[in-house]
């Protein structure tokens, strides 16, 4: 596959195992915050260590569509039909390796939530979602079905030509994470994925209402973010998920 040609950028290496499933992600959207690692902690695993960037810790919010998701050995069947997704994740290492663990996430796909939830052992929600073009603009809105105040909405336009990130930049350390941890019974969980390295844009953003962010209650402007990226389209692949610890 083309995408095993490209390992350079990645901040670990591929593990051996075979990959078990094909995604494709459209209209990403990243929304970056930095936060105090002390007033994240409580919402964070102990086994797992807050990563830092200059002695920030980071939260985003990604929106994205997911479409084009194979089973291996099935590449002409995806298991769902297109659907959109809104996600918060921090940052975090464990034994070493750096990755990302996800505070909640948000699908409009009443099977990919059941199904993922299970298989991947995440903080799967059902939401109404919406992630429209007008023009060069993105607007989104989402409304958490168990919980209608949980509302996102706003929108983001790309602004600048397509880059890729420099090693030791800020913009790395937050684009380029190739592993998932996740809790669930006390148990730690990890699921690796594979890319090649993001073409990015630079963005601007209009943020109407952020209660994933709100919700979390860690002292952050919920409506202007420091850092926000745009990519056009990604295609992945993900490996199984291993229990890798316990807290």
């Amino acid at each position: 596959m083309e995408i095993f040609k490209f390992t350079d950028h990645r901040p670990f290496p591929i593990q051996n195992r075979r990959w078990i499933m094909r995604q494709s992600w459209r209209n990403v959207s990243f929304m970056h915050w930095p936060v105090s690692p002390n007033l994240l902690r409580p919402s964070i695993p102990d086994v797992l260590e807050i990563d830092t960037f200059h002695d920030h810790a980071w939260v985003s919010v990604v929106i994205f569509q997911m479409e084009h998701i194979y089973l291996r050995g099935m590449p002409f069947f995806s298991l769902t039909p297109a659907f959109s997704e809104i996600n918060l994740r921090t940052y975090v290492t464990y034994k070493g390796i750096p990755g990302i663990y996800f505070l909640s996430i948000d699908v409009d796909h009443w099977a990919s939530y059941i199904i993922a939830k299970k298989w991947y052992r995440l903080p799967y929600k059902p939401a109404n979602i919406s992630n429209e073009q007008a023009g060069e603009t993105y607007h989104y809105e989402s409304i958490r079905r168990t919980q209608t105040h949980v509302k996102a909405e706003g929108q983001i336009t790309p602004i600048a030509d397509i880059y890729f990130t420099e090693k030791e930049s800020l913009d790395y350390w937050l684009m380029e994470r190739y592993r998932l941890y996740s809790g669930h019974d006390s148990k730690l969980y990890k699921g690796d994925i594979h890319h090649p390295q993001w073409p990015l844009q630079k963005a601007e953003t209009q943020i109407y209402k952020n209660a994933h962010i709100a919700e979390l209650d860690i002292g952050l402007n919920e409506y202007a973010p420091a850092v926000a990226h745009f990519s056009k389209e990604m295609d992945t692949v993900f490996w199984q998920v291993r229990k890798c610890g316990t807290f």
